[in-house]
C-alpha cells in the first residue's frame, strides 16, 4: 500500500511536490542567513576617516554669474554728406585714436556751393549799402516834405529786407563750410575698427542706414551679467556704502582675473526670468576682454572677518538639516550646524562648531553617532 501511494504521488501531483521542494530550499536559506552576524563598525573595528581642523578666516561675500563682454561704446560711422568716397585712411581691424581721419568724400560740389554763397553775399552786401544810402537821403527829403511818407517807408523797408538777406547769405556760407568739413570723417572715439562696409570709389549717401564702419571702444570695456532678484537688496546695500569690486575670469584655469567695479544696476527686474541686469567696467589695459566673449564673473560685496569655516565637503545634509561629524577621543559625534555663505571649497559655519575642533572630511558614509574612528590623514 505504501509503495502504491508513493507511486500515486509521483504520477498525480508533481506540482505539489515541486512547490514543497522550493519551500524547503527557501527555509534552509533563511535559516542560514539568520545565523550570520551583521557587521558593525562599533564591534568590527574603527572606521578610517580623514579629519581637518575648524579654523577662523576672512571670507569674501561674493556672487557668481556668467557675463558677456560688451564694447564700452559702439559707434556706427555714417556720412553726413553725399558724394564719392575718395579715400579710406585705415585698415580693417586697426586701432584708431579719437580724431584720426577715417574717410574723405569728394569736396568739389561743396566747394562750388561755398563759392556761390560768397558771391551771393557780395551782391547782397552791395545792394544793402545802396539801400542804406537811400534811407539816409529819403530821411532828409521826407522832413522837407519833398517826398511822400509812403516812398520813404518803401525805401526803408527795402533796406531792412536787404540787411536780412545779407544775414541769410552769411548763414549759407557757414553751412557750405560745414558741408565741406563733413567731407572729412574723423574718429569720434578711440577703439578698434571693424570690417569696412563701403569701399573706396563708391557713392555714399548722407545719413544712410548702412554705416561705413563700426568702431568698438574696448578700453575701458563693459561686462553685462544678471543675478537673481533676491540678491538685489544686498547689492544695493553694499553699493551705497562704496565701490563693489568685480573680477572677470576668462576660463576655469584663469589665475589672474581682470579687476573692475560695478557701474550699472538696471532699473527693473525682468518679469520673464526674475533676474536683474548689472554691468561692470574694466580698464582692460591688456585687451584680454573682447566684445562678445562669455566669461565668469565674481562680484565681491564685502569681507566677513574672523568667520568660522569648514571644508564644504565635510558638511552633510540629513533629514534634520545640515550636520558634520566631530571627532573626540577617537569617537564620532554627529553635530548639527547652521551654515552661511560658501567661498571656493569652504563654508562658513554660523553655529555649531568652534575653532580647533576636528571634523571628518572623508569617510562619513561609514559613520554613525558614537562610532569609533581611525584617523588616516596623509
Amino acid at each position: 500500500m505504501l509503495i502504491n501511494k508513493s507511486v500515486s504521488i509521483k504520477k498525480g501531483d508533481n506540482t505539489i511536490l515541486s512547490a514543497a521542494i522550493v519551500a524547503l530550499v527557501l527555509v534552509l536559506l533563511f535559516n542560514a542567513c539568520s545565523k550570520e552576524k551583521p557587521v558593525s563598525m562599533s564591534k568590527g573595528g574603527a572606521a578610517p576617516v580623514t579629519v581637518v581642523p575648524v579654523v577662523r578666516k576672512t571670507v569674501p561675500v561674493t556672487l557668481r554669474a556668467i557675463g558677456n563682454v560688451e564694447a564700452y561704446s559702439n559707434v556706427a560711422i555714417k556720412a553726413r554728406v553725399g558724394g564719392e568716397l575718395m579715400s579710406v585712411n585705415f585698415r580693417e581691424g586697426q586701432e584708431v585714436a579719437k580724431g584720426d581721419l577715417l574717410f574723405s568724400i569728394d569736396p568739389r560740389p561743396y566747394e562750388a556751393a561755398l563759392a556761390a554763397a560768397k558771391a551771393n553775399l557780395a551782391r547782397d552786401e552791395a545792394l544793402a549799402r545802396k539801400a542804406g544810402e537811400d534811407v539816409v537821403r529819403y530821411t532828409s527829403l521826407v522832413e522837407e516834405q519833398l517826398v511822400s511818407r509812403e516812398d520813404y517807408d518803401r525805401v526803408r523797408t527795402n533796406a531792412e529786407a536787404l540787411k536780412a538777406t545779407v544775414d541769410a547769405d552769411r548763414a549759407a556760407i557757414d553751412n557750405a563750410r560745414l558741408q565741406m568739413e563733413y567731407c572729412k570723417i574723423y574718429a569720434p572715439v578711440s577703439g578698434r575698427a571693424g570690417g569696412l562696409l563701403v569701399d573706396q570709389g563708391n557713392l555714399v549717401r548722407a545719413n544712410d542706414d548702412a554705416p561705413l564702419v563700426v568702431i568698438n571702444q574696448i578700453q575701458p570695456v563693459s561686462v553685462s551679467f544678471s543675478v537673481p532678484e533676491h540678491d538685489l537688496r544686498e547689492i544695493k546695500k553694499y553699493s551705497a556704502g562704496g565701490r563693489i569690486m568685480v573680477s572677470a575670469f576668462i576660463s576655469d584655469k584663469d589665475i589672474s582675473p581682470a579687476d573692475g567695479e560695478l557701474s550699472f544696476i538696471d532699473n527693473k527686474v525682468d518679469l520673464a526670468t526674475g533676474m536683474v541686469t548689472l554691468k561692470a567696467t574694466f580698464a582692460n589695459r591688456d585687451k584680454s576682454l573682447w566684445p562678445g566673449q562669455f566669461i565668469s564673473v565674481v562680484m565681491t560685496l564685502a569681507q566677513q572677518h574672523d568667520a568660522v569655516v569648514a571644508p564644504s565637503q565635510a558638511v552633510q545634509t540629513g533629514q534634520q538639516g545640515q550636520f558634520v561629524f566631530v571627532v573626540k577621543d577617537d569617537t564620532a559625534e554627529l553635530r548639527p550646524v547652521t551654515t552661511g555663505i560658501s567661498y571656493e571649497d569652504l563654508t562658513v559655519i554660523e553655529k555649531g562648531l568652534l575653532p580647533g575642533e576636528q571634523i571628518v572630511m572623508d569617510g562619513q558614509m561609514r559613520l554613525f553617532p558614537g562610532a569609533k574612528v581611525e584617523i588616516k590623514n596623509k
